[in-house]
């Protein structure tokens, strides 16, 4: 075996439920992965907590399943690339490294008074021009004030410089390091609802808004650099492994899918879709509910992304499967729909937590619509599989017009991804070329190639681009009236969901 062989990259992909790592080769190919899932916390409605310790020792376990199932050593990992679920907040002792309290979930509802609140509802214009986002309890800042608010004496300890702030990549760094570096990257740091995103800088006025002291605050790098190394003994780890790339979850999965580039996009199929487009040095704010945001170049350095978030897209077909019982495995959906050509007028509107992106209504709730004597529970499935594509053009058409370029092609990922009924359908809907790579754990491969790119292993987009590798090409087939007949049909559906 060469030297360049005994290189390998380990990716930690921290998520919402469970964490993962992997191991690539320099080759780019995946040669092992562990995943473990933790405990969610839901103490009163609304609010969702994570044990930031509970996320910290998953990681460790997965770390070590993942080397020994490569049977590689510790000495062999070149660096390590951090992805992580965005916006959940962690506050913890800097000096002991603990915890102050459970880490505030992105998901938590418990800052959405705030947000509707007259002193933070004036500063709507600015929070949006300087941070790219809406004013919503999803993201990081009015969670930072809301334990600073309600824990005693925390406000006091932080501006004493005590306590430390992080979004999940910082707590992993800080672990990671032994508790020596205290810092975040520009994609993460893009979601706290504090930062600037013309600037890359945190926001004098913006903690002033809040009320947060910029002393507990992570130090803002390239998402391509290196931010610290691993101390002795760490998670199974020799000392001095370089931490050479971190990215949010969704930035990772833009990079891990080639989409380096203006105008490349991707789509992540999970339990929501998460569309994000990349927009290069051109900032661009959306006049139809999308998120402005930052990215990474094939290099690490910022660009722009445009994105948007639809809260039900798998989620749906796991409600065929658990609440109405019309199918026993997600995948039983695509068997199900075979034979039949259309869904009978029948359109299903899954707003069971309300529309996000373009509406962002949280009153919406889910309908089924169009319902005759000849309809029957395959039209509901494959109404069901359709919603999610109608959504991903809901959003896919404001960014293709506020881009102003033809966007050439879709590229996706994700578990819903593997439904080919479904990719086929939303190729014809969209007019678009959709392509799906063999490899669809796009975030831990947005991960591990730029941390390789940093340290050298791969040279940037050129190398990069012989490492994708693609399963299937969906080409539209369906005729222009008949995709706006059902288009307009969807959206007739949309609006009596809103009413």
């Amino acid at each position: 075996m060469n030297a360049e062989n005994k290189k390998y990259i380990l990716a930690i992909d921290q998520g919402t439920t469970g964490s993962r790592a992997f191991i690539f080769n320099s080759q780019g190919q995946i040669v092992a992965s562990a995943y473990q899932e933790f405990k969610q916390y839901f103490p009163r409605p609304g609010w969702v907590e994570h044990d930031a310790e509970e996320i910290w020792v998953s990681c460790v376990s997965v770390i070590k399943q993942a080397i020994a199932k490569s049977k590689i050593t510790p000495a062999q990992i070149l660096a390590i690339g951090i992805t992580n679920q965005r916006e959940t907040t962690v506050i913890w002792d800097q000096k002991t490294s603990k915890p102050i309290a459970k880490a505030i979930v992105w998901q938590c509802r418990r800052t959405a008074d705030m947000c509707e609140s007259p002193k933070y509802k004036k500063g709507e214009s600015v929070i949006r021009q300087k941070t790219g986002l809406v004013l919503d309890a999803y993201f990081s800042g009015t969670k930072i004030k809301w334990f600073l608010d309600n824990i005693k004496g925390l406000r006091q300890r932080a501006t004493n410089g005590q306590i430390c702030f992080g979004t999940i990549d910082s707590w992993l760094i800080w672990k990671l390091t032994g508790g020596q570096v205290h810092a975040t990257d520009v994609t993460n740091a893009s979601r706290t609802l504090i930062f600037n995103i013309q600037k890359l800088e945190w926001d004098k006025e913006l903690l002033k808004l809040f009320d947060i002291p910029h002393e507990i605050l992570p130090q803002v790098q390239d998402s391509g650099s290196i931010f610290g190394y691993t101390a002795p003994g760490v998670a199974g780890l020799i000392a001095g492994i370089p931490i050479a790339a971190v990215m949010g979850d969704q930035q990772a999965a833009l990079y891990g899918q080639g989409c380096y580039t203006p105008g490349t996009i991707k789509n992540t199929y999970g339990t929501g879709c998460f569309m994000v487009l990349n927009t290069g040095k051109k900032l661009i704010y959306s006049k139809q509910g999308l998120l402005s945001t930052v990215a990474s170049d094939d290099q690490g350095k910022p660009v722009y992304a445009m994105e948007g978030s639809i809260f039900i897209a798998g989620a749906v077909v796991q409600w065929l499967r658990d609440q109405l019982k019309c199918i026993k495995t997600s995948a039983d959906s695509e068997r199900a729909v075979r034979g039949i050509k259309n869904t009978n007028g029948v359109y299903f509107v899954p707003a069971f937590v309300g529309l996000g992106a373009p509406y962002w209504n949280s009153r919406a709730r889910g309908m089924i619509s169009g319902l005759t004597r000849g309809a029957n529970v395959q039209h509901i499935i494959r109404a069901a599989l359709e919603s999610i594509a109608y959504q991903i053009k809901d959003v896919f058409d404001i960014m293709h017009k506020e881009l102003g370029q033809k966007i050439k092609a879709l590229r996706v990922d994700g578990g819903a991804c593997r439904n080919n009924f479904l990719l086929q359908f939303q190729a014809d809907i969209l007019n678009c070329k959709i392509i799906r790579p063999k490899v669809i754990d796009s975030t831990a491969q947005g991960a591990a190639h730029l941390a390789g790119v940093t340290m050298g292993l791969w040279r940037g987009q050129n190398d990069l681009s012989k490492l994708h590798k693609q399963d299937k090409i969906f080409i539209p087939t369906m005729s222009a009236p008949i995709r706006e007949e059902l288009s307009a049909g969807w959206l007739k559906a949309v609006e009596r969901a809103q009413t």
